[in-house]
């Protein structure tokens, strides 16, 4: 559930996203605030927030992996999935275009919102209570980007396993690319050799690079033992093979 606000007005401005702003004005007839600039404090105030609980959590890890722990934890394709665990596309205020568009369940749009909300949370009630609320959030999914390395590049895990298995190097190919320019959704194959190994989507271009990468290291790791290929980061974008395995976070 969403958290308590002492001023509900801090909340609803979390909540606003700017094409609902756009199409509406407040009293008085101003422009109606949007999230944006919570947006921005919430994402130092969640760095900040992982940093200092994966200090405490993870004593013997060394900064290389902290750092990247703090990148996977707070990125956008897992606060859109924090997101959804609150429900968070229920309460979003959006535009009716955005909202006919699927935008109410968009990743980008989703993860924008988190920020935004913990960025109020702060300025409503301090660091303490973003903490008591995220921090149970990162216990939950920890253990699985531990375990599964998926705070590690899966572009590069998958040039290091072909090139020392195969001889070769990934080739990545932009296959389609559909949606208006502002929300564009880009197909992309991996190829090791003369094969396709795995498709994946994504609202960039690099992030269906990564969706296919992750994919094609979640075949080979499915189809050759579970020793035979590391295990990949998640990220976002949706991602197909020829032996598809989900991601436990995905």
């Amino acid at each position: 559930m969403l958290p308590e606000f002492k001023d509900q007005e801090l909340l609803n401005r979390a909540l606003t996203h700017t094409s609902y702003a756009n199409e509406h004005v407040a009293e008085g007839g101003v422009p109606m605030e949007d999230n944006e600039r919570l947006e921005f404090l919430g994402d130092a105030v969640l760095d900040f927030v992982a940093a200092k609980w994966l200090f405490h959590r993870f004593p013997d890890l060394n900064e290389g992996r902290l750092t990247s722990l703090r990148a996977a934890l707070v990125r956008a394709s897992t606060l859109a999935q924090f997101a959804e665990s609150i429900h968070l596309s229920d309460h979003l205020l959006l535009g009716k275009g955005e909202t006919d568009s699927g935008g109410r369940h968009r990743s980008n749009i989703l993860s924008d919102t988190f920020e935004a909300l913990m960025g109020a949370l702060y300025l409503d009630q301090g660091v303490d209570a973003v903490c008591v609320y995220f921090e149970q959030m990162l216990e939950r999914v920890v253990s699985v980007v531990l375990n599964e390395n998926l705070d590690r590049d899966p572009k590069s895990q998958l040039q290091e396993w072909s090139q020392a298995h195969l001889a070769v190097t990934p080739r990545y190919k932009t296959v389609n690319a559909e949606g208006p320019d502002h929300a564009k959704t880009f197909t992309v194959e991996v190829w090791l050799g003369d094969r396709v190994a795995a498709l994946g989507t994504g609202s960039s271009k690099q992030a269906a690079e990564q969706a296919a990468a992750r994919t094609a290291l979640s075949s080979l790791a499915a189809s050759e033992g579970p020793d035979s290929t590391p295990t990949s980061e998640n990220d976002s974008g949706d991602a197909h093979a020829l032996d598809h395995k989900e991601s436990p976070i995905a």
